[in-house]
């Protein structure tokens, strides 16, 4: 599989630490140790999953090598939808005008992004789809509790668009080399790790050191699966992108595997946890970067608990 394009939609708007410690007494000193967050996006009020989803395919068409309305596969990878009938997906279908497409919206908490990308890959490998769109993202904000002092000061808003196709295209396609996922719901805390009950409190993180623990250890676990099947080792890596839940779980990762601070990617001290969003931010806002024959890995972690990994060849 070969990613065509990537694009992606931030609003504008920044909350500072600042912003917490009047709501619940947590001082900017504190969360940036705890966290290593600064800042983080906040999305209008009259904005949501389906609009940010449509402005960041907007923002990729620019770099899309064909016409979008050959797209044969729509995925949205959220878990804060807008609405749970008329999806970001379908939305997108609409907008853009793409006839003659599969559409679906899938969850798997932080994972999502990485989910959809290996349901593509099982689409491609029957022959049901040949190009296919991944919208991620989330508006947190929608759903967070700000007087919640153990997460409410983490979440950020963000969308992220990644066109994929199963042949190369162009030059300039990056290479996918393989794909993991796996539940992990039976582990640790599972689905009582980080909640979203709308009517309950909203978005939740009551088990965040188990969170961190069980994050610590499987992305790392994960990026290392993909490496070695592959015929490669953590020295081997260009960037390794770990999903933007925590900067301490960013750096301890580093640390275990010997990855240099330039090699690990990250944007959770300005955006905040972008959801489903997140890894997959990262790589398309650091694309420019990235030469050829680099290897880079996005590996995540999301609540239920959820898991996965994947190796892309620039």
């Amino acid at each position: 599989m070969y990613i065509n394009a990537t694009g992606f939609y931030i609003p504008e708007e920044r909350v500072p630490n600042e912003y917490y410690a009047k709501k619940t007494g947590l001082t900017d000193e504190w969360i940036v140790q705890r966290t290593g967050i600064k800042t983080r996006s906040r999305a209008r009020d009259d904005e949501n999953i389906n609009t940010m989803s449509a402005e960041a395919v907007k923002n990729t068409l620019p770099s899309l090598p064909y016409d979008i309305k050959e797209v044969d596969l729509i995925i949205s990878s959220t878990y804060s939808p807008f609405d749970t009938v008329g999806t970001a997906a379908h939305v997108v279908q609409h907008e853009f005008g793409i006839e003659n497409v599969k559409a679906f919206t899938m969850s798997s908490a932080c994972s999502s992004f990485v989910n959809a990308m290996e349901v593509i890959e099982g689409y491609f490998a029957t022959g049901k789809a040949r190009k296919a769109l991944i919208i991620g993202g989330d508006k947190n904000s929608a759903y967070n509790n700000e007087d919640d002092p153990k997460s409410g000061h983490l979440w950020g808003d963000a969308a992220v668009a990644f066109f994929i196709s199963n042949e190369r295209i162009t030059d300039n396609d990056y290479e996918i080399l393989d794909i993991y996922t796996e539940a992990l719901g039976c582990l640790g805390k599972g689905p009582e790790g980080i909640q979203l009950r709308p009517r309950d409190g909203g978005i939740r993180m009551p088990e965040g050191k188990d969170v961190f623990i069980q994050a610590c250890t499987y992305m790392p676990k994960n990026a290392l699966c993909l490496l070695e099947k592959n015929g490669y080792s953590f020295n081997e890596l260009s960037y390794f992108i770990g999903h933007q839940a925590n900067m301490r779980i960013l750096k301890n990762i580093a640390n275990n595997t010997n990855l240099s601070e330039e090699k690990v990617l990250s944007n959770i001290e300005e955006l905040g946890n972008t959801g489903s969003a997140s890894c997959a931010l990262v790589f398309a806002q650091n694309k420019a970067k990235f030469k050829k024959d680099e290897l880079v890995c996005i590996s995540v972690f999301g609540g239920g608990y959820s898991a996965g990994a994947c190796l892309i060849k620039c």
